[in-house]
């Protein structure tokens, strides 16, 4: 199972503000104009995973109609508080991205910042590319990133962080399981809310991120209906080398019903 965030949703953007919405949503923004197909007959993004909402304002301010879809309450709770104070016309649904169920198709998917990592097994990731494909117009786009197995074993490994929130603590522990092909890493989050002087609450959530090989993205991706256009290093936005930690898929959607 995909992880139904607690507490962490109310802490997610305080604990990732190294991340630049602005910028990725300029950078895929700029990606998807230059491969959309001519003749698309609408300017509906799904933002796939949306949790807090973040890239799903970027874009809205970009003049997408977009589609935010997670499967945390807790998550699309923070974000409806964004669209309250925005007013951007955003739509949020809460559905697990392997069971997608909209009421028509969209021109571009949008599943951003390694996602897709914690599906627990290949099925699963095969049966997120069919649905997207699923509700998706012919010639439709599909951008996504994973991490890669550079981040897992030598960036994210066996580090342990220290957060200071403003009413919190958190500690971010890693576990990886240095084992081929998925290298998984088991992140655990203990947050220590403060109540009064010397009293604290603790909460711990955790969950686990695992890496999917190239080569079977793009035996998923052409096994259930999409041609793959470009891939790139998702941080740098240019060719991939041995450190890159992020990577970015761009493909494109037959649209209609593939193989789960």
């Amino acid at each position: 199972m995909t992880p139904a965030y607690g507490v962490f949703a109310q802490y997610y953007d305080a604990l990732t503000k190294n991340v630049c919405y602005s910028d990725r949503a300029a950078h895929l923004d700029a990606l998807i104009r230059k491969w959309e197909a001519p003749g698309l007959p609408d300017n509906i993004l799904l933002d796939l995973a949306c949790g807090t909402g973040s890239l799903s304002e970027e874009f809205a301010k970009r003049g997408w109609d977009v589609i935010g879809i997670d499967g945390s309450e807790e998550m699309l709770s923070e974000a409806l508080d964004k669209k309250y104070d925005s007013g951007l016309p955003i739509q949020y649904l809460r559905q697990d991205m392997r069971s997608l169920d909209l009421y028509g198709c969209i021109s571009v998917t949008v599943c951003a910042l390694d996602s897709l990592n914690h599906l627990p097994e290949e099925r699963d990731l095969r049966r997120v590319f069919a649905r997207v494909n699923l509700f998706s117009n012919a010639g439709a786009l599909f951008l996504f990133d994973v991490n890669t197995e550079y981040k897992h074993r030598k960036v994210l490994a066996d580090q342990c962080f220290v957060y200071e929130l403003p009413d919190a603590v958190c500690i971010w522990q890693n576990h990886l399981q240095d084992t081929a092909p998925d290298y998984p890493v088991t992140i655990r989050l203990d947050f220590f809310e403060q109540l009064t002087e010397n009293k604290y609450r603790r909460f711990t959530e955790e969950f686990t991120e695992r890496i999917w090989d190239d080569a079977l993205l793009r035996k998923l991706l052409t096994e259930t209906g999409f041609t793959l256009l470009e891939v790139l290093d998702g941080d740098t936005y240019q060719p991939p080398t041995e450190t890159t930690q992020r990577l970015l898929y761009i493909a494109r959607a037959s649209g209609g019903q593939h193989t789960e």
